[in-house]
């Protein structure tokens, strides 16, 4: 059972924000309608996955923006944009102008690395520039100094009645310090701690000192407060695939378990040449959920989660799982809701 001494301090839900190629709009309408769900029911923070070429949320500014709108005190966030699609000035820009719009709202989560199936979109992405692009830790640090307002023109003053700036406007003070970044492997940990940011781990790791999910996680999350200016204090999020029967339909539940069970097979061992390591989804009721998680070494290490809602389920599925996991999970964890 819980430590009362350590309750979970923030809770959050993540959501893929699925829809139909043919008629995305009640997709996306879903949604919106779970992230005011959120609200009601207390949860700190929603986050949305980013996904390109797929029916899949390909601009979650523009989604989270909507749901800025129709929300007044939850959390957005971003899990996670990744910044080989982006340029770093014009992101900065969005970010500013939606973190001021929410009243300080954002936590943008972002990732670096070439775009997925970089063969096949290159050509459309950066047709003149593809061979030049770098995609390293470097496209992050251009980000940061954007966003913390560092300068990024040699030029400032007035041109006839244009004034300009020599740093991205607006400038929205304290987003900086909500940046996070979505990390897999140690050196990610080790680089996110260095650079001052939050850190968002997800249910996959790279098995690169050992072939134990929680250990691998407890790695990754002590390696990062190590090189954090602010020790352990530094802000960690996690997010494990939970899902809560407590209220669950006999249907519901069958359906929950027969997901889990299908992705089972990829949990024992680590898959393909970058020996990614996935955690088992976690099915049944809070309190058998709370007590695997208060046995699972790397979640005894944080005291916020962002708890990812399972693929391709129906809308009402998720209103009974968000529900669960705001009723039951989240006070079993030792959380409570926010009034």
């Amino acid at each position: 059972m819980p430590d009362p001494s350590r309750p979970l301090r923030k809770l959050g839900f993540l959501t893929i924000g699925l829809f139909d190629g043919d008629d995305p709009r009640p997709g996306h309408e879903s949604t919106l309608e779970v992230i005011e769900l959120g609200e009601r029911l207390g949860f700190d923070s929603a986050w949305v996955r980013h996904r390109h070429l797929q029916h899949g949320i390909s601009s979650p500014v523009a989604i989270l923006a909507a749901a800025s709108q129709r929300t007044s005190r939850i959390a957005l966030g971003t899990a996670v944009i990744p910044l080989g699609w982006e340029n770093p000035l014009r992101l900065a820009e969005d970010l500013a102008t939606f973190d001021l719009l929410s009243g300080g709202r954002l936590n943008p989560g972002i990732s670096v690395g070439p775009p997925m199936r970089w063969d096949d979109v290159k050509e459309a992405l950066y047709p003149d520039t593809a061979p030049l692009e770098d995609f390293s830790y470097r496209r992050v640090e251009r980000l940061l100094r954007m966003v913390r307002g560092e300068a990024v023109s040699p030029f400032r003053g007035t041109v006839g009645i244009e004034e300009f700036s020599d740093r991205v406007q607006p400038h929205a003070p304290g987003l900086a310090e909500r940046l996070w970044y979505g990390g897999a492997s140690l050196r990610s940990a080790q680089w996110a701690g260095e650079h001052g940011m939050n850190f968002l781990t997800s249910s996959v790791v790279k098995a690169e000192e050992s072939e134990d999910f929680a250990e691998i996680k407890l790695s990754h999350i002590r390696t990062f407060r190590e090189h954090h200016p602010d020790g352990q204090a530094a802000r960690v999020s996690q997010g494990l695939v939970v899902v809560p029967t407590d209220s669950a339909s006999s249907e519901q539940r069958a359906k929950y378990e027969a997901y889990a069970d299908s992705r089972l097979a990829r949990t024992a061992t680590p898959q393909g040449p970058a020996r990614l390591l996935f955690a088992p989804d976690l099915v049944g009721t809070s309190a058998q959920i709370a007590e695997r998680l208060h046995a699972h070494a790397g979640f005894r290490e944080v005291d916020e989660v962002a708890f990812a809602l399972p693929f391709s389920f129906e809308h009402d599925d998720y209103v009974q799982i968000l529900t669960d996991i705001a009723m039951h999970l989240g006070p079993a964890l030792g959380w409570r809701a926010t009034s």
